[in-house]
């Protein structure tokens, strides 16, 4: 966004959340503010983490109105809305520690959303986070919430944003961050060691893909490509508690509104995250028959932006089911025993039927959990490239088996 369009955006939030409407807003008086700065803005000047550190907080005990729009049907918080909230926040941070009005800034990826529990919406909840780690365009955001007085966060997140000139459309150097504690300087080269993994996979081609893999990942496609053999060639023998990934699918198309457009006048990410989260939910339920319960967010990049007026088909299927004998970081299922984990897949595809286009824009990975005992059925691959999906994706959650 330009200097001149700032003033008409300040409606662009009153479409979303009441969280998302206060971030933003935050947003658009502190880039107000700085714009009529008479000084200019050092991009050289290294940060403290502490400069960028934000904090909002959902005030569930005394706000009735708050706490219905996070409520879900059966009680619980809708996490969707939360992460249309992590991705209004993250760009505060980032904000806050480029401090530049003229700077493009948009979310990349986010690495890993992971929750210990579920959330007690009678207590007040505090979101927070800062600026971690900085590249030359780059940075990485770490987030957490807890609920008032307690020392331990349900959620962590980390999400990644790049600086892009307004004119070029090129990403461009960003302030350095300069980690003051022992406890930043440990965050730092943590984020450094993640920034160097997600390189790598985009040197080799890995991010999201099949292939190349290494012969490990390999070894267990073929055999998760074998195990699907009678299914697909003999299903009457087959084991009947063993189906295809395919079978899972769901889909659904919506035309990109300008009610869900960000401050830069494409499509807000969280609002992508929200879609393909209400989707995955779906998906499990379906698969399950039973509530699922939302555990972590894997890897997504957004790889394409989605404009206002892009019919968008968001696709969906299972890529992991199966029973876990325990489950430890999770404190909801502490002592249930044979916990079934299932991991959803969405891809989001811009379609332009006028010109029989369509162009994958991102994708996301949700798993979930439902009560111990819940009998599921084994999903297996129908042909090898999903076989090397579904090994990648286990390599990537550390699960052998």
């Amino acid at each position: 966004s330009t200097l001149e369009t700032l003033p008409s955006l300040i409606y662009a939030s009153k479409h979303k959340g009441p969280i998302v409407d206060q971030l933003w807003t935050l947003r658009l008086q502190a880039k107000q503010k700085a714009a009529a700065s008479p000084d200019p803005i050092d991009m050289k000047r290294p940060r403290p983490p502490s400069e960028s550190m934000t904090k909002i907080t959902y005030d569930f005990e005394s706000d009735d109105f708050l706490k219905e729009q996070y409520r879900n049907p059966f009680g619980g918080l809708r996490f969707g809305k939360v992460l249309e909230d992590l991705d209004a926040l993250a760009g505060n941070i980032a904000f806050s520690h480029v401090q530049d009005p003229t700077v493009n800034i948009v979310t990349a990826s986010v690495d890993r959303i992971r929750l210990s529990g579920a959330v007690d919406m009678d207590r007040n909840r505090q979101l927070s986070g800062k600026v971690t780690f900085v590249g030359s365009s780059s940075m990485e955001i770490r987030m957490q919430c807890k609920g008032d007085g307690e020392d331990d966060p349900w959620m962590e997140a980390y999400f990644t944003f790049v600086a892009v000139d307004s004119t070029t459309k090129k990403p461009m150097k960003i302030p350095p961050l300069d980690p003051q504690t022992w406890l930043e300087k440990d965050q730092f080269e943590a984020g450094q060691r993640r920034a160097n993994v997600r390189k790598e996979a985009r040197r080799k081609g890995q991010n999201f893909e099949t292939a190349p893999l290494d012969p490990e990942i390999e070894k267990v496609a073929v055999q998760l490509n074998d195990d699907a053999g009678p299914l697909k060639n003999i299903p009457s023998l087959a084991n009947p508690n063993a189906m295809l990934m395919e079978q899972t699918r769901l889909q659904n198309c919506e035309i990109a509104q300008p009610q869900t457009a960000n401050l830069a006048h494409q499509i807000f990410g969280g609002f992508l995250m929200r879609r393909a989260f209400d989707l995955a939910y779906a998906t499990t339920y379906l698969f399950a028959g039973c509530r699922p319960r939302f555990m972590e967010v894997d890897q997504v990049a957004f790889t394409m932006p989605v404009s206002v007026g892009d019919l968008t088909n968001f696709q969906s299927q299972i890529v992991y089911a199966n029973v876990h004998d325990t489950i430890t970081d999770f404190h909801l299922y502490q002592g249930q025993a044979n916990v079934p984990i299932i991991s959803v897949e969405v891809q989001a595809w811009v379609v332009q039927p006028a010109i029989s286009s369509a162009k994958l824009s991102n994708k996301f990975v949700y798993t979930f959990a439902v009560d111990g005992g819940t009998e599921i059925r084994k999903i297996l691959p129908g042909n090898m490239e999903q076989a090397r999906k579904m090994a990648t994706h286990l390599a990537n959650r550390g699960i052998t088996g």
